[in-house]
């Protein structure tokens, strides 16, 4: 089911991650996960006649909530190809970036998309319906090896190489297409009082391989970076430890492996700095309204 921009999803962090961009009326910002636009409504609000904002997705479903405005650009892409599309558009520098890099309580709601074990559907989980290897693809092509990996390194999981052997034998005799068939596969592994969040961490390896999230969320803080003028802010969202890592590695230390480079005088290279240590996360009436944003935490910092 398609749904409308009020209903395609709640916005995490509004005031927050759109404060943190401290913006400036006459500034070039981007919006790289566009969704329902509530973040976008929210920067354009703040936004002066001469100011602009470019929103990405990739989703075509996020088309339907594209905002009617002569200051907003909707790009049609994956945000790891930003700085691509900013030379496109004849924009080589930004003010602000943000990012709100959880899944849309649109998609795990549409139960044709197999983001969610709530349902039985297929095993898509491609945020690009258009292009790209499907979760069953994934699930019955890949090695068993390859599998583990997946498991273990986008998952956490330490059952990682009994599961994949579990998919593996089991898809010899039919192939594994959908959510239910994943659960009725799998699901026997799991420690019943820890079931739920290690079958929501199964969904999400397969969602992240998929989509190739880090791999992309690497670009993107990498060319953010490069674009962003000085005083320029980058406010990122993250919902699980992969994705906060890297991108607590980028704002720290430059880089999305956190290595630390010196100047002579022992200071750390890197083109951004912190705002504040502190992370900022929901408050208690946002938790009321939208428990989907209890993981929820947002970084902010600033390029030098």
């Amino acid at each position: 089911m398609i749904k409308t921009a009020e209903t395609y999803h709640v916005s995490v962090l509004l005031k927050e991650s759109v404060d943190g961009l401290d913006i400036q009326p006459d500034g070039i910002y981007v919006d790289v996960t566009f969704g329902g636009g509530g973040h976008s409504k929210e920067i354009l609000s703040r936004l002066g006649v001469n100011g602009h904002l470019y929103s990405f997705d990739q989703d075509t479903d996020a088309e339907l909530n594209i905002v009617d405005d002569d200051r907003f650009t909707f790009v049609r892409s994956n945000f790891r190809y930003l700085k691509q599309w900013m030379r496109y558009y004849g924009v080589d520098g930004i003010d602000g970036l943000l990012a709100d890099l959880g899944v849309s309580s649109h998609h795990f709601d549409d139960e044709s998309r197999g983001f969610s074990f709530r349902y039985d559907a297929p095993l898509d989980m491609r945020m690009n319906k258009r292009a790209g290897m499907t979760a069953a693809e994934v699930v019955n092509e890949y090695t068993e090896e390859q599998l583990a990996d997946v498991f273990y390194l986008f998952g956490e999981l330490k059952n990682a190489r009994k599961l994949a052997a579990m998919l593996v034998k089991a898809r010899r005799q039919k192939p594994i297409e959908t959510t239910a068939q994943l659960l009725t596969v799998t699901e026997h592994l799991f420690a019943r009082e820890r079931e739920k969040k290690e079958i929501t961490k199964m969904f999400q390896a397969l969602r992240i391989e998929v989509n190739h999230e880090m791999d992309a969320l690497r670009e993107m803080l990498l060319g953010a970076s490069q674009l962003l003028r000085p005083g320029g802010r980058l406010s990122v969202i993250t919902y699980h430890s992969l994705e906060d890592r890297i991108v607590k590695n980028v704002m720290r230390t430059g880089n999305a492996e956190g290595k630390v480079e010196q100047d002579f005088f022992g200071r750390v290279k890197s083109p951004l700095h912190l705002i504040s240590n502190r992370i900022i996360s929901p408050s208690d009436e946002e938790l009321e309204r939208n428990p989907r944003s209890r993981s929820a935490k947002l970084r902010i910092a600033e390029k030098i």
